[in-house]
C-alpha cells in the first residue's frame, strides 16, 4: 500500500532549521480538512475508500526534530467506500472486525531529516490486533514557520500487505474475489497549532 497521508512527520523535519530554542510545538489533526483514504484494486477496477473519523497529534521539536513524535488513530467503523452493504461487511467478524479491533493506530519511534522540507517517520502501525514497523516518507508542501497556525503533508510509504496483518476473506471467498493483496493509502492531513 503507498500510503499518501499527509500526516504527521512532515512538520517535524523542516523544523530542524530553525536555530532558536523554542519549546515544543503541538498540532492537532483537523478532520475536516482532512482525508485518509485507500485504494485496492479488484479485477479490472479499482475501488476506493475512506475513514471518515480520526484523529492525531504532532509534537515538534525544533531544536532536536529527531525527538519529535507523532500519533495518529483511526476509527475503524468510520470506514466509507460508498457501499453500505460491502461497508457493513469490511465491519464484520469476517474482515476488520471492529467489535474487537476498533481502531487503527500509528506511533512514531523515530524521526529522521532527509532534506530541506523532507524526512522519514519510522513508527508501529496496529491494525486488526497485529503491529508491524512503517516508515513514512514525509515531503512539507511549503516551508513551517514559526508563526505558522496550520501545516499540510504528504506522506508515502510501501504497500500494505492484507496477509501481513491477517486481513483475509475465506479461502474461497479469496480466490473468486479477486482483491489484490497490498492497499495503496491516500492521506492528506492538515494540522492545527494547539494553544
Amino acid at each position: 500500500m503507498k500510503m499518501r497521508t499527509r500526516f504527521v512527520v512532515s512538520l517535524i523535519l523542516p523544523a530542524a532549521l530553525s536555530s532558536a530554542a523554542l519549546a515544543n510545538e503541538t498540532y492537532k489533526f483537523d478532520q475536516s480538512q482532512s482525508t485518509i483514504g485507500f485504494k485496492v484494486h479488484q479485477f479490472l477496477g479499482t475501488t476506493n475508500g475512506r475513514f471518515t473519523k480520526f484523529s492525531g497529534e504532532i509534537d515538534i521539536d525544533r531544536e532536536h526534530p529527531e525527538k519529535s513524535s507523532v500519533s495518529a488513530k483511526i476509527d475503524v467503523r468510520s470506514i466509507d467506500t460508498g457501499i453500505q452493504k460491502r461497508d457493513d461487511h469490511l465491519r464484520s467478524a469476517d474482515f476488520f472486525n471492529v467489535a474487537k479491533f476498533p481502531e487503527i493506530t500509528f506511533k512514531s519511534r523515530s524521526v529522521k531529516q532527509t532534506g530541506p522540507q523532507s524526512g522519514d517517520i519510522l513508527g508501529d502501525f496496529t491494525m486488526h490486533g497485529v503491529t508491524r514497523p512503517v516508515t513514512l516518507h514525509v515531503k512539507l508542501p511549503s516551508p513551517l514557520s514559526n508563526e505558522a497556525k496550520q501545516t499540510r503533508w504528504v506522506v508515502t510509504a510501501e504497500p500494505l500487505k492484507r496477509r501481513e496483518f491477517n486481513l483475509m476473506f475465506s479461502q474461497g471467498a479469496e480466490a473468486v474475489s479477486g482483491i489484490s493483496q497490498t492497499v495503496a493509502i491516500n492521506i492528506e492531513v492538515e494540522a492545527t497549532r494547539a494553544l
